[in-house]
């Protein structure tokens, strides 16, 4: 792989080519994007998924809420800044180090990812977390689902986080429309 492709086309390789248009726009190698849309949003609402959420700086639940993202690329890093009903979440995304998977840090944990191709999606298959650098045991970091997909010529995202013994952390599914890209 080249060190001049964008992360996600760089982390795909030859399948990259073989995903959707609006997948391959928003995960593509555009140094700024804007994008706006919608999502809903479920968690659990016990209070350590509540303190966790917010620490986190994930969603609240809430159904069609109001989403603009914005993605910043400084070569193969990006920055993503959600903001869901106004409310900010920011992640960290970059390649782990001699390694073919994906880093997100969000606050501190960082989760790993291997990405698959399936059909003309992106699926996200996480392989490991850490929490402020250390590994975290397999049992502890739960289920991730997450797929970026298209649907209806724009881009459709589907994640959904469980945590042992605690329960959905946070799951959101929504959509989302370019409005501005360099």
């Amino acid at each position: 792989m080249t060190s001049n492709r964008a992360l996600f086309p760089a982390l795909l390789g030859e399948h990259w080519h073989l995903l959707a248009a609006p997948v391959q726009q928003m995960h593509g190698d555009t140094s700024h994007l804007l994008a706006r849309g919608a999502a809903d949003v479920e968690g659990a609402t016990n209070l350590p998924i509540r303190c966790l959420r917010h620490l986190l700086g994930l969603p609240e639940p809430g159904l069609q809420q109001p989403l603009e993202v914005t993605i910043e690329r400084r070569g193969r890093r990006e920055i993503w800044t959600r903001r869901f009903a106004g409310k900010q979440m920011r992640s960290v995304l970059d390649r782990v180090t001699n390694s073919p998977l994906l880093s997100e840090r969000l606050g501190p944990i960082t989760l790993r990812f291997e990405l698959l191709r399936d059909d003309k999606t992106i699926d996200w298959q996480l392989r490991g977390a850490r929490m402020f650098g250390l590994p975290l045991p397999r049992a502890l970091f739960g289920e991730v689902l997450s797929r970026s997909a298209a649907q209806d010529s724009r881009y459709a995202f589907h994640i959904d986080t469980r945590l042992p013994l605690l329960g959905r952390l946070v799951a959101y599914r929504g959509w989302l429309e370019i409005v501005d890209g360099d």
